[in-house]
């Protein structure tokens, strides 16, 4: 910058030492799982712009595999992309329509994956006036139970007030002709119940918060 003295000394030698053991601990608590040197010193140099991009990830996973114009405007039905998601393993998808919406304020998508077919249930931004957006659990929080993936709720087995052991059967979720089993991982009270039956969630809706 003009008119300010030049540095005598490595540019980094005035800055605060940094603590990587605390930082790896910092990411790891919001990664949820072990971290990399290069995460490290990501979070260090840009902490504000790293946690946002974890934030992105959680919720959308990795993206940059993707092709850069379908990341910035999606896909048209028709169109069909390969994404290469690991070394050795190429998707190729289709895109081929899109649902009518839902009373949630969601639509599904249809496409074909490696020539399967495969449905995603997506949100309709134009609807969320419309729709009440589901609570999101904590991540971390002992007190939040989570959908652990998307489906329809198929049955709660507990109810507001209900007194839980650890291990104990909380609610089912169906998809794909599958079923999932949501258990307590700890024992408490249950505060409040989130769903019902019938009820198509989200993967990380908040469905059960204990005391």
């Amino acid at each position: 910058m003009k008119g300010r003295q030049s540095l005598a000394e490595r540019p980094g030698a005035s800055l605060e030492p940094a603590d990587f053991d605390a930082t790896r601990k910092e990411v790891e608590r919001l990664k949820g799982n072990r971290a990399t040197e290069r995460e490290v010193v990501t979070q260090l140099l840009y902490p504000s712009v790293f946690a946002e991009y974890l934030a992105h990830a959680d919720k959308y996973s990795d993206v940059s595999v993707l092709p850069t114009p379908v990341f910035f405007y999606g896909m048209e039905p028709g169109d069909e992309v390969s994404v290469d998601i690991e070394e050795g393993k190429t998707l190729f998808i289709k895109f081929l329509t899109v649902g009518d919406p839902h009373v949630d304020g969601r639509r599904t998508l249809f496409f074909e994956l490696n020539g399967q077919p495969r449905e995603v249930l997506v949100v309709d931004q134009s609807l969320l006036k419309e729709v009440k957006a589901h609570p999101k659990a904590e991540r971390g929080n002992p007190a939040h139970v989570a959908a652990p993936m998307s489906g329809l709720v198929a049955r709660v087995t507990v109810s507001a007030g209900e007194e839980v052991s650890a291990g104990q059967k909380l609610l089912t979720l169906e998809a794909m002709k599958m079923e999932t089993t949501v258990y307590a991982e700890h024992s408490g009270k249950i505060a409040e119940v989130l769903t019902r039956p019938r009820t198509q969630v989200e993967s990380g809706d908040l469905l059960i918060r204990f005391e």
